[in-house]
């Protein structure tokens, strides 16, 4: 553990209710300097200390696109920030950005803790002592991923501990910026995998053991040692408690940019299913097979899948397929054995138990030669994730809400949604309360190198994370826990 840092001043601070001015009046600069004066202007005539907290944009920008020199992937315009990124967990270039992570956060005069599955903890001290009140998100990306998935959340958190420096404030309570390991999965195949096993819900060997895509013979474990990562408190929320955990992520989709909207208050994530669906026919010469002596398995699982589609769309819900296998593999042979994977997603696990039981059954009655107006194809199913939907915590909820309404100060610029993906707060939500904060990108795109969000929706978004934590410290600063 490291010094804490000193502050010259205890603010008793409280974050106005409302802005005067509202985003889509006059530009950010404009904005900001009117905000400070109604804070100066209440300090006065209320006789008490307040603070308005808003980001520094410029930094912020900065060092995000500071730390996108590590791990630097695919070119798609002309200026130095237009790439994507490739920066996969615990790889050389995740380690270069995680020292760096370290070493800010220390300088900012945090205590800096790493367990055993390469969390790394930040922790700024309060007034009292207790758990933190955190911001988290990662630092890894997909192969041919963004410069702002994950890597705004962490590093809104880090402009949040300079701001906090730069005031002299202290909150109640400790805060402090969490980098999960792996959120991605995209190297070690388990997403939110170290947030999970502090969660509990993936054990320790599991996450471990897990070895790199691609046929490599690294593991997690030792990656984690190669790179000087492999801390030793132990990977649990028992260790490492949290009294609240607040993320700050791109929409990844076009909900808000197609609505205009700056903000969305993230109420819970959707619930989601995935399965593995073999289908058994007969092979067969193409040429010589009348249609009514077949057992396609192809054509079967062609029908299934845009079943799927139409029933998910009945259902208000979502189905994907991403792998499809097949044998023998040949052209003029009759495929005999088709393998695909389905993804199914609703806002309810009700809604998924409605349309789990609808697809067995319609893929059951396809399969048959009634259907096939051939030979009976057979069908089984295995189910390989379950994840429940998870309601975020009203407290935290409603602390999100009160802090996009005082940064943006109009109503129409801020909605409540729920995830479509999952994130590490899926996890925390299972030990501490937990909210989510999203901002839009452009044409809804994600996983890809044109991932792009605007400046000033960044610096929105990281002022209504810090407002959050700031106000969920007062109310536990109120409450005494």
């Amino acid at each position: 553990m490291f010094a804490p840092c000193r502050a010259r001043a205890l603010l008793a601070y409280q974050v106005p209710p409302i802005r005067t001015a509202a985003l889509r009046k006059g530009s950010r600069a404009q904005w900001v300097a009117r905000s400070f004066s109604h804070s100066t202007r209440l300090t006065s005539n209320r006789g008490q200390s307040v603070d308005v907290f808003t980001v520094n944009q410029d930094r912020l920008m900065n060092d995000l696109h500071h730390t996108c020199q590590w791990g630097t992937g695919k070119r798609w315009g002309s200026l130095d920030t237009e790439t994507g990124m490739s920066r996969l967990s615990l790889s050389d270039s995740d380690k270069k950005a995680r020292d760096w992570f370290v070493e800010t956060t220390m300088a900012l005069g945090c205590s800096v803790t790493i367990d055993e599955m390469g969390n790394i903890f930040a922790i700024r001290p309060g007034r009292n002592v207790g758990p933190p009140t955190c911001v988290g998100s990662h630092l890894d990306t997909q192969p041919s991923g963004g410069r702002y998935d994950g890597i705004l959340g962490v590093l809104a958190g880090v402009e949040m501990l300079r701001i906090l420096n730069e005031r002299d404030a202290r909150t109640h309570f400790p805060v402090g910026v969490v980098n999960w390991t792996n959120e991605e999965g995209a190297r070690f195949p388990i997403s939110m995998v170290s947030s999970g096993v502090w969660a509990g819900e993936v054990p320790l060997e599991t996450a471990h053991g897990l070895r790199e895509v691609g046929g490599g013979t690294a593991t997690m474990r030792s990656e984690l040692e190669r790179i000087g990562y492999l801390g030793s408190v132990p990977a649990s929320h028992t260790s490492m408690p949290m009294a609240a955990h607040f993320e700050l992520h791109i929409e990844q989709g076009p909900i808000l940019e197609n609505h205009k909207q700056k903000i969305g208050i993230v109420t819970g994530v959707q619930a989601y299913r995935w399965y593995t669906v073999q289908l058994t026919g007969r092979d067969a010469h193409t040429g010589t097979t009348p249609f009514d002596a077949r057992a396609d398995a192809m054509l079967a699982a062609c029908r299934m899948i845009a079943c799927s589609h139409d029933l998910a769309a009945k259902h208000s819900a979502l189905a994907s397929t991403g792998i499809l296998t097949l044998t023998p593999g040949s052209v003029n042979t009759i495929p005999g054995q088709v393998k695909f994977c389905l993804d199914i997603r609703a806002a309810s696990d009700a809604t998924l138990e409605t349309l789990e039981a609808e697809l067995k059954a319609e893929f059951s009655r396809l399969a048959s030669k009634d259907v096939t107006k051939g030979l009976d194809v057979s069908v089984t199913w295995r189910t390989d994730t379950i994840s429940p939907a998870v309601d975020f915590h009203p407290s935290c909820i409603k602390t999100v809400r009160a802090s996009a309404l005082s940064v943006t100060g109009d109503n129409s610029l801020f909605r409540e949604m729920v995830s479509g993906a999952g994130h590490d707060s899926v996890y925390t939500s299972r030990h501490c309360p937990t909210s989510m904060i999203f901002v839009p990108c452009r044409n809804g795109v994600s996983h890809n190198p044109e991932e792009f969000t605007k400046a000033e929706d960044c610096a929105t978004g990281a002022d209504v994370l810090m407002q959050s934590v700031l106000r969920y410290d007062h109310l536990r600063g109120e409450k005494g826990v």
